[in-house]
């Protein structure tokens, strides 16, 4: 089942079209359809009304082969890519193409493309260059004067005129017409606000925006939503930001022939507006039990269990869900019977953040037990908030239940599930505890720990433990206190790990690194098995030192001979990857030789 999935997975079509976000008019630009495969015909384009297909399609593929831990995989692509224009401004939507791939039909997404109008800055400025006879002017210009429109940011609100507590969105957004390249700062304080920052993406991509008659690179750069504490129109301070532009400069020097540019970075501030927002206060005639929630919110509820004995547990469960100002709503409260023992509630907040405020669910469970017999009745709960929809207060109202309650035992301390331990439960009284009844453990009088086996064994095994840590630190004292001994016997160990940097190369096909991390391993391992420095070992004195020790002349062949393939190999026309392979076969199999020949 497992190698059909794989299959299955590997042979899955992918037919994706892709194209630019937004575009200017007459500008060119390109629509691709990727295919991963090469078994497929040209794509059949839909009817593309406004847009004019200059050229194409042009074809290209691309393959890759990976070998990872034995593992041989292959992936294909095909792309076909044909060049538009648009002639007018819009917003234009390409249906999916269709294409016949392996022998069947799909068809790819759909596109948006927005089409912008020409920027008039631009065009005025070629317009006027025209009439001067040249860029004469655009020489005497200084290219690190960065213009207040070639580099500003705004701040925005989505409503200016609110309720308390009302969600209402901030937002940040940069517009370039140059090369910026880092911007920092921060919001100032907001005062009479509780604020949540929005989470943008870390990788922030630039859109192209047509902004006051001219087209811009803009970026959202920070977003926050904000919830008014207090009525009365409150004033958000301009955010003080500082923006690095790198700027080309080009030399006109009459002496300097080979003319030349550099790049400077420039600093410019920036700096947004000042906002003031109209914020009302909630009508007259607040509910009693008003929660302080502003939104559009529902009530539901439930109960474990309405047919329970005395001194067991049940759980009443309300859930308020919807959109608005979430987390500042009070816990309603539940009037239970006077002869039930009630817990503080557990509050679990799931919601996430919204640009019109948090939106989810807010869990309350009640842990309530009934200690004695009888029927009662949990009343419904009622819930009000301010309607920003309507601008009115709404109350919900949850079931009620009634619960029959059976006569417990009489020395029953109760059962609460999962919900807390039973050393969390309450007292019935300040002085009054359940008496135990029935089976109960007993100890003889005056047995104590002191003096027992027990209390002796507690004293003697960590000595006996301290005395074997002793024995063992003296031994690996006098091991690390010879070093040509300690390196011998990590000499293998260090190989294993090098040669685990070798296969990981070995399997990203980096030729060059994978030989020199060989080379290392095989002078680094004899280096520390016969305690020569790296500095000083040469093949010659290998051989002399292998020969001392035992070692046949055949082993000490085969490892000049890995040494000699491992210089060369890389220089070596043929199979690359084979040649790697062999080359890294071969130098495993000498070091495990060399272990077992030099031991002896």
């Amino acid at each position: 089942m497992l190698v059909t999935l794989s299959i299955a997975y590997a042979d899955e079509v992918s037919f994706v079209a892709s194209a630019p976000k937004a575009v200017v008019v007459n500008q060119q630009f390109r629509l691709q359809y990727s295919i991963n495969t090469h078994k497929a015909k040209e794509p059949r384009l839909p009817a593309i009304d406004g847009l004019t297909i200059l050229a194409g399609p042009f074809r290209s593929q691309q393959s890759s082969t990976q070998i990872i831990n034995g593992q041989v995989s292959s992936s294909n692509t095909l792309v076909f890519t044909y060049t538009l224009t648009a002639d007018k401004e819009g917003e234009y939507k390409i249906a999916g193409a269709t294409a016949n791939i392996n022998g069947k039909d799909y068809t790819s997404n759909p596109v948006t493309i927005k089409v912008l109008p020409p920027d008039k800055a631009t065009a005025a400025a070629q317009s006027s260059a025209q009439q001067q006879g040249g860029s004469r002017s655009s020489r005497t210009a200084d290219p690190t004067n960065i213009a207040a429109d070639d580099l500003f940011m705004t701040a925005t609100l989505n409503k200016t005129k609110v309720y308390e507590q009302e969600a209402v969105l901030l937002s940040f957004k940069v517009y370039s017409a140059v090369n910026l390249t880092s911007l920092n700062g921060k919001i100032p304080d907001l005062k009479g606000f509780q604020i949540q920052e929005v989470d943008l993406p870390q990788n922030k991509e630039w859109q192209l925006e047509h902004y006051n008659g001219r087209n811009y690179r803009s970026i959202l750069w920070q977003q926050y939503v904000l919830f008014p504490q207090q009525s009365g129109e409150i004033e958000i301070p301009a955010a003080l930001f500082e923006g690095t532009v790198s700027v080309q400069t080009r030399s006109y020097d009459p002496f300097d022939f080979f003319g030349g540019s550099s790049f400077v970075e420039v600093k410019k501030e920036l700096r947004t507006p000042k906002l003031k927002l109209n914020v009302q206060r909630l009508p007259e005639g607040k509910p009693l039990d008003f929660s302080g929630g502003v939104g559009n919110f529902k009530l539901a509820s439930s109960i474990s269990a309405t047919d329970v004995k005395a001194n067991e547990a049940v759980t009443l469960r309300l859930v308020i869900s919807g959109t608005g100002n979430m987390k500042l709503i009070k816990t309603p409260e539940v009037s239970f019977p006077e002869d039930f023992e009630v817990y503080d509630p557990k509050v679990e907040n799931k919601i996430s953040l919204r640009s019109d405020g948090f939106s989810g669910n807010k869990v309350i469970e009640y842990l309530v037990i009934p200690r004695f017999g009888g029927e009662y009745v949990i009343p419904s709960v009622k819930f009000s908030y301010f309607d920003i929809a309507s601008k009115e207060y709404r109350t919900l109202e949850s079931d009620s239940y009634t619960l029959q309650v059976e006569k417990g035992r009489e020395n029953a301390t109760g059962t609460v599930a999962a919900y807390v331990s039973k050393e969390e439960l309450k007292l019935l009284g300040q002085d009054i505890r359940y008496i135990k009844r029935g089976d109960v453990p007993a100890k003889k009088r005056n047995e104590y720990l002191y003096a027992s086996t027990t209390y002796m064994l507690l004293y003697i095994i960590p000595l006996l433990a301290f005395i074997a840590y002793i024995i063992v630190y003296r031994k690996k004292m006098k091991e690390n206190a010879n070093i040509a001994a300690l390196r011998t016997k990590k000499a293998n160990k260090v190989a294993v790990k090098r040669l685990k940097l070798a296969k990981k190369l070995l399997n990203e096909s980096k030729r060059n690194e994978f030989y020199d991390e060989i080379l290392k391993t095989l002078w680094g391992y004899m280096s520390d098995k016969l305690s020569i420095p790296v500095s000083q070992l040469s093949k010659e004195n290998i051989a002399a030192e292998l020969t001392e020790k035992g070692v046949n002349d055949i082993l000490v062949k085969e490892l000049h001979n890995v040494l000699n393939e491992c210089e060369f190999a890389r220089y070596a026309p043929g199979d690359a990857n084979a040649a790697m392979d062999n080359v890294y076969n071969m130098a495993i199999e000498i070091i495990s030789k060399m272990e077992s020949s030099i031991k002896r």
